[in-house]
């Protein structure tokens, strides 16, 4: 497998598209799953028998078991964490609690992540629903020692809701906080992140807003939906279109008695498309036509107008955590300025991969990928593939759960592209503390990366800023001094400099 800086390949082979640097190239010596593709052929591999098995069918739904926090938000609405923390026996009522992690690390299974076990924050799709194929990358997670904690929006899968607010597609003030909160808990261990499929939005929002801050190490999108205003204006195949309409109906529907001060709920449940439902609920293009027809029976009601912040749910005193989302999008252009999940993608300062298929269903097609911004900018990787659907990408004659021979439930290596997550997520590991020990060898020596070091530094105890609009349309700009060639020999060294 090579390094692809162009988009004419056709090899039938995962192809890395990304810019030549050492990272790149270490990832290709030590991760021979990106040489392995042996995806499943028709008919199993089928793109729309591989997305509907991954995102409603499956045997794992009710085998994790699961240990919940709930985190108080600044503006008082509320998040949950899930903790993975066991796993049912063999179809019995029986829990089994993971207690391998210390056998796994000292057979060397997990290589510089013995000494302390990293933590694998998983983000699902933006209704928040548990889907097969994050629980079947549980699975492999814990048995390979990560510590794995699913990331709950506000509202979904049972958290509760304190606010009446929802969150927008990329929108990551809630993700920030709950990373914030993990790294507080367990302030020893690697942080790592993966998204699946539009989770994707809040997870790249939230790497470009906090730039060289982020707690994260590195962090891995699976079928992302990189271009969210193009997500939503595409034409989707009914099926699909149908099933994300009624998850985020069921939401709304769910809380329609404390939203119809807010929104028309009965205009968004009538909604037919995606990009109708999002715009009704948060562009106040959509909802002027409700607020003039509501009767004037209260002071609330008319405080209910453009702009104010009883609008959003959120009071006064806590507008200030929200920033320019503490008031509704003044039309659908203005809702992405401030939510595309690529808006702040030269502020990213981790890894970040990007497993992709040409025939995934549900997203727009790859000719429309951002192709220019993995070419330029060091870290973004894309894995692209020819076939695997949409969060599928399964192995040709695996099955996802076997029978071992104690009669306990184990999770086959029959996910393609969790093997790449979790073979990345090593690699890049040791691929830091490699550097970390040459960068302390040579007494700090300076790096292809100080471009990043150094204009941090020069914002150090800043207060965190809302960005300007999409950027990543332009090309990264080079560091003074700094040459192409040199780019191209990938003498990298990746470091941060921590402004929070």
């Amino acid at each position: 497998m090579n390094i692809f800086t162009g988009s004419d390949q056709t090899s039938v082979e995962p192809r890395l598209i990304c810019k030549p640097t050492a990272l790149a190239k270490y990832l290709l010596q030590q991760c021979s799953s990106l040489a392995r593709p042996r995806l499943a052929s028709w008919p199993r591999g089928d793109p729309h028998l591989q997305t509907l098995s991954s995102l409603l069918c499956g045997q794992l739904r009710h085998t994790l078991e699961f240990t919940r926090d709930h985190l108080l938000l600044r503006d008082g609405g509320i998040v949950a964490l899930d903790w993975a923390v066991g796993t049912r026996q063999g179809g019995t009522s029986k829990w089994k609690r993971w207690e391998g992690r210390k056998e796994q690390q000292s057979e060397g299974k997990l290589g510089c992540f013995s000494s302390t076990p990293p933590i694998l924050l998983l983000i699902p799709q933006s209704w928040g629903g548990t889907t097969p194929h994050l629980q079947m990358l549980c699975h492999q997670a814990t048995r390979q020692g990560f510590y794995v904690v699913m990331f709950r929006p506000r509202g979904t899968a049972g958290c509760p809701l304190t606010k009446a607010r929802l969150t927008e597609f990329g929108d990551p003030a809630d993700l920030e906080q709950a990373v914030q909160y993990i790294h507080s808990r367990h302030p020893s261990s690697m942080l790592l992140a993966v998204s699946e499929g539009s989770g994707s939005g809040i997870l790249l929002s939230y790497l470009g807003e906090c730039g060289s801050s982020t707690y994260l190490t590195a962090a891995a999108a699976i079928s992302p939906v990189l271009l969210g205003q193009l997500w939503f204006e595409t034409a989707m195949p009914p099926i699909y279109r149908s099933g994300a309409l009624f998850q985020r109906k069921l939401l709304l529907d769910r809380y329609s008695s404390s939203f119809k001060a807010v929104i028309d709920v009965d205009r968004a449940l009538s909604c037919s498309t995606l990009k109708d439902f999002e715009e009704t609920l948060f562009c106040s293009s959509a909802q002027i036509q409700q607020r003039t027809s509501m009767p004037r029976v209260s002071s609330l009601n008319s405080a209910l107008r453009p702009g104010s912040h009883a609008q959003q749910g959120v009071a006064a005193s806590a507008a200030w955590t929200l920033g320019e989302r503490a008031y509704a999008a003044k039309n659908w252009d203005s809702y992405w300025d401030r939510n595309e999940p690529l808006r702040d993608a030269d502020e990213v300062a981790v890894p970040v991969l990007c497993i992709c298929s040409r025939d995934d269903p549900i997203l727009p097609p790859a000719s429309t990928l951002p192709l220019p911004l993995f070419q330029n900018n060091p870290y973004f990787l894309l894995l692209m593939t020819d076939k695997g659907g949409h969060c599928g990408f399964t192995l040709e004659g695996h099955d996802k759960v076997k029978e071992g021979s104690s009669g306990n439930e184990e999770v086959e290596e029959s996910n393609w592209s969790h093997a790449v997550v979790l073979e990345y997520f090593r690699a890049v590991a040791d691929f830091l503390g490699r550097e970390a020990r040459d960068v302390a060898h040579c007494g700090g020596a300076q790096g292809e990366f100080s471009q990043s070091e150094h204009k941090n530094r020069s914002s150090n105890r800043a207060p965190p800023r809302r960005r300007r609009t999409n950027t990543m349309k332009r090309p990264r700009p080079q560091a003074p001094g700094q040459s192409s060639g040199n780019a191209e020999e990938g003498n990298f060294m990746w470091r941060r400099s921590y402004t929070r």
